[in-house]
């Protein structure tokens, strides 16, 4: 989903703050199967054992990921693995909105329906993907997907929509939801700006590595590496990437805006 940049390690770099505490409940919203496994699980690990709840909501079933497979088998295949990876972390509530993998297009459609989400949830946390062109801020960095570029700017576009009730007015009238005003901070994972972060225990890392690798299909279809050796290189890497700028401490580093 993401590559290092080796340029967020220099010394120097503004340091992180510790993400807040004092909420109860996060809804993630993200294009695919994978994307949360990817270093969020990790957190999510953390966040569930101190009794918060967390609700995942994905854009799309990632039915365009595995070149092998036909789109229906692999939606099918990928829903699975993501219940249970997101099981494996404690998260029970797992939610699909079919838009289309791969050409997932930003605009009112998307808003609408992660709006919805939000005013059904009621989250004081949303966590999301990497909005940004790029996953790192060094010139050359690796181009981020449409997918995630449009979920990403959805989301913090939506959360201001759940809270207007003349915006998305047919969720109040036909389905007998509420504004919702509440979200209280929009945590972007894999952004190239972190400004926070997740301390996390031995215990955390574990189920976050545990969960990446229920991904069977997925991973075995994207990489002739060892599975087990991806698995560690991505949770692990991720995990050490921005110890330097917590007092040396692993964790998982989120670009967080207040509401």
């Amino acid at each position: 989903m993401t590559a290092t940049d080796d340029s967020r390690k220099k010394a120097g770099e503004p340091q992180c703050a510790a993400m807040p505490e004092d909420w109860q409940r996060a809804l993630a919203v993200v294009a695919h199967p994978d994307d949360l496994e990817y270093g969020v699980a990790a957190a999510v690990a953390e966040w569930t054992a101190r009794g918060k709840e967390v609700v995942y909501l994905l854009a799309t079933r990632g039915e365009a990921g595995i070149d092998t497979m036909d789109p229906a088998e692999a939606a099918r295949v990928r829903e699975a693995e993501e219940r249970a990876s997101a099981a494996v972390v404690g998260v029970t509530q797992v939610e699909f909105l079919d838009h289309r993998d791969g050409v997932i297009e930003e605009g009112v459609a998307l808003r609408r329906d992660i709006a919805g989400a939000v005013r059904r949830h009621r989250p004081d946390l949303i966590v999301t993907i990497n909005h940004r062109e790029t996953w790192g801020s060094a010139p050359g960095s690796p181009w981020n997907t449409p997918d995630h570029r449009a979920v990403g700017r959805a989301t913090l576009d939506a959360v201001g929509d759940a809270g207007n009730r003349w915006i998305f007015t047919e969720q109040l009238r036909a389905e007998g939801l509420e504004p919702w005003d509440g979200v209280r901070w929009v945590a972007v994972a894999a952004s190239p700006a972190v400004t926070h972060a997740v301390p996390v225990g031995p215990e955390a890392a574990a189920q976050g590595l545990a969960s990446l690798r229920e991904h069977r299909a997925y991973i075995t279809a994207l990489t002739r590496e060892d599975p087990e050796a991806y698995v560690r290189s991505i949770v692990e890497g991720g995990l050490d990437m921005y110890a330097p700028r917590f007092a040396g401490r692993r964790c998982v580093a989120f670009e967080l805006h207040p509401c």
